[in-house]
């Protein structure tokens, strides 16, 4: 019987001289003609006498940036400490989570396509099981939300529905990137997720400074007019107005009206990021930018990481700009967002979107009354943070000025403490908070495009109970006692 498998045979066709020298599913084939050593029965080819390398050099300078390499250096120090009590992670409360939800926000969004949409079988479970439309499946939900919780009305078609917020920013910035000259503003500290995006499309940051109640808007102003005079071209400022990470400030409605103002006046947009509004202590929300924009200057990031979970990595951009010059049918910024994501991700989830869409479905589409819990959760480890924080290092200030040489913020909401110790806290320190004390922190100075925050730390307190943070508490104290 010829026991020679048909691909050994095919090989033997193709490779002159080809004959098999062992039998099996691993047996080798051996030829005379050089340019078929290394391969196998199975098809592959055996390992080289020598591996083909990189030069690090050789690749994107962003594949060593800070910003892009910072959140592996925090999980791997976590990783080495497990049992470490942790202030690091900015992950939404945990405590509510139910798988068997799932599957009822799936046949709640299965319900709204058959009854509210009046699809048939056949479009329902293609909207499942396919690829789905490059905007998004559920953007008129996303809608709803919005008209809903922000009072903003947009077209849905004005949406686009994204692979977490992060994929929504480094589409903004790959479009409005359009060679070297063009920047991109942020307050400083800022989010390392989007400095970390920047990084990606080559867009340049211009680091504006942050006072206690958010971007200083005349250094906005005057780093705009520095920018020109060097030839840049300013395309947009990134702000978060509401508990900002990591620095947990927010801008009053004054500041707000003005950084509006400054925009039109100056010709740049506003890329507004929204994920902690609803964690507010006082119970009052300010109105989003985006809802008080009346010239169309704010492109609003939007993300469902912190309301539902961040498993989903669902986020979205409302990009309602009108865009001139184009011949096709693209005639909003959120069209030509759409073009890229097709060659990026081609389309988000559609199982994801569903799950999200089953959420807002059984939700009313109102998040605020969705996420009572675990804003109370936010409130009370707030609470906690601060009257903690206060008992080991003394009497605090409105302005994060201590009593003693520890000093921090008072955040009226959001999942962020900044502390200001009179050391540096960089990542070795980090290391032997965690290895010697038992507990984990972010240094800021990861939230810096430059030099800054060297003697600060970021405390996230979202997932923590009352316990835990009394233990990190004085595990920290412990630890700069025996610092300082």
């Amino acid at each position: 019987m010829d026991t020679v498998s048909p691909l050994v045979r095919e090989i033997q066709e193709i490779i002159p001289g080809a004959e098999r020298r062992s039998t099996g599913a691993g047996a080798r084939l051996a030829t005379d003609d050089p340019s078929a050593r290394g391969w196998t029965a199975s098809g592959l080819l055996d390992a080289p006498s020598f591996m083909a390398g990189l030069d690090v050099a050789e690749l994107h300078s962003s594949v060593m940036d800070s910003a892009l390499t910072s959140m592996t250096l925090l999980n791997d120090i976590a990783g080495r400490y497990p049992n470490a009590i942790s202030f690091a992670a900015g992950r939404p409360y945990e405590g509510f989570y139910d798988v068997k939800q799932l599957l009822s926000y799936l046949r709640s969004f299965e319900w709204h396509l058959e009854t509210e949409l009046g699809l048939g079988v056949e479009d329902v479970r293609r909207t499942f099981f396919q690829y789905g439309r490059t905007k998004g499946v559920i953007h008129h939900l996303i809608a709803r939300h919005l008209e809903c919780d922000e009072g903003l009305h947009v077209d849905p078609e004005s949406l686009v529905v994204t692979t977490g917020c992060q994929e929504a920013m480094v589409l903004v910035l790959r479009a409005l990137r359009r060679d070297s000259r063009d920047v991109v503003l942020t307050a400083v500290p800022t989010y390392v997720g989007f400095l970390g995006a920047a990084r990606l499309v080559d867009m340049g940051v211009r680091p504006v400074r942050e006072g206690p109640g958010g971007i200083d808007l005349d250094d906005l102003a005057e780093q705009i007019k520095r920018a020109r005079a060097e030839g840049l071209r300013p395309r947009a400022c990134y702000v978060v107005p509401d508990f900002a990470n990591p620095s947990g400030v927010s801008m009053s409605l004054a500041d707000r009206r003005r950084l509006l103002e400054v925009a039109d006046r100056e010709g740049i947009l506003l890329l507004e990021d929204n994920p902690y509004s609803f964690f507010n202590s006082s119970g009052v929300r300010l109105p989003t930018l985006k809802s008080m924009d009346r010239s169309r200057r704010v492109v609003y990031f939007g993300s469902f990481a912190k309301t539902a979970f961040a498993g989903a990595r669902v986020g979205y951009v409302v990009a309602d700009q009108p865009v001139k010059g184009d011949s096709a049918e693209a005639k909003l910024f959120a069209d030509q967002l759409a073009r890229m994501k097709s060659m990026l991700t081609l389309n988000t989830s559609t199982v994801a979107q569903a799950v999200i869409g089953g959420y807002l479905v059984e939700n009313g589409c109102n998040l605020e009354r969705a996420t009572r819990r675990e804003a109370a959760v936010y409130r009370t480890n707030l609470r906690a943070v601060l009257d903690g924080l206060e008992k080991r290092f003394g009497a605090s200030s409105p302005t994060g000025a201590g009593g003693g040489s520890v000093s921090w913020n008072a955040p009226s909401g959001g999942m962020f403490v900044v502390v200001t110790l009179p050391f540096p806290a960089d990542d070795a320190t980090l290391e032997r908070s965690a290895g010697d004390f038992g507990v984990l922190w972010t240094p800021m100075h990861h939230f810096y495009s430059g030099a800054g925050g060297s003697h600060q730390i970021r405390l996230s307190f979202s997932v923590l109970s009352r316990e835990q943070i009394d233990t990190g508490l004085d595990r920290l104290a412990a630890f700069v006692a025996q610092t300082t």
